[in-house]
Order: structure tokens, then sequence, then C-alpha cells
């Protein structure tokens, strides 16, 4: 019984299965096109409501998005799960600082990846 020959080495490949392209699908500033109207106007009006819908649609309890620190985790998760370059402190800052784009971005994100609206 011989062994398999190794022609090359596992890469730094994705964290997830999803396609990896090293940038977040939009950008941070609210989209407001027809495909995104609810994202926006939820983002805008009941961030807290956007972020317990991201976290159920990304797979994650729902309750994250209300915990101290999750929607940190669930972004940095996110980033490795899709490829997307960045740090944990750039998380953690993005979603201090500019916390109701960010959940619209994350949403995006999600609805993008899952096919289910397009760029």
């Amino acid at each position: 019984m011989s062994n398999p020959v190794v022609t090359h080495q596992p890469g730094a490949g994705g964290y997830g299965t999803n396609v990896q392209t090293g940038e977040w699908s939009t950008g941070l500033h609210i989209i407001c096109a027809c495909t995104l109207c609810f994202v926006c106007a939820v983002g805008c009006f009941c961030p807290l409501a956007l972020s317990c819908y991201t976290a159920n649609k990304y797979g994650e309890n729902c309750c994250l998005g209300c915990v101290p620190g999750g929607l940190t985790a669930m972004r940095t998760h996110m980033r490795l799960t899709y490829g997307i370059q960045g740090t944990i402190c750039n998380d953690a800052l993005m979603t201090f600082f500019c916390g109701h784009c960010e959940v619209c971005r994350m949403a995006r994100e999600i609805r993008i990846r899952n096919g289910e609206i397009s760029q």
C-alpha cells in the first residue's frame, strides 16, 4: 500500500465555506437601494432589532446583538469566515463608534453572501 503524494501544502484558506474576497461587499455608508430598504429602515430606527436579526441570519443566537461585545465578536467571526481583511482592534472600534452603520453593513453582507440580494 503506497502513501499518497502531497503535491502542495494547504494554504491560508478561509475560515468558513464562502468565497474569499478580502473586502466587505458594501461600504460602511447606508445604501438605500430598493433591495436594501428593509435593512436601512430597521438599522436607522431600531438598530437593536437589526443586530438581533443579523445575529439570527448569521446562525448565532439572536441575543448576541444585545450582549456587550457581541457585535464585535460577530464582526470578527464574519471577517474570518468571509476572508475579509482587518483586525480585532478595528472590529471593536468600528462597532463601538459606528455601531448603527456597522450593523447595517453586516446585515447587507449576510444577505449578499446568502444570495438574497445582489451587490
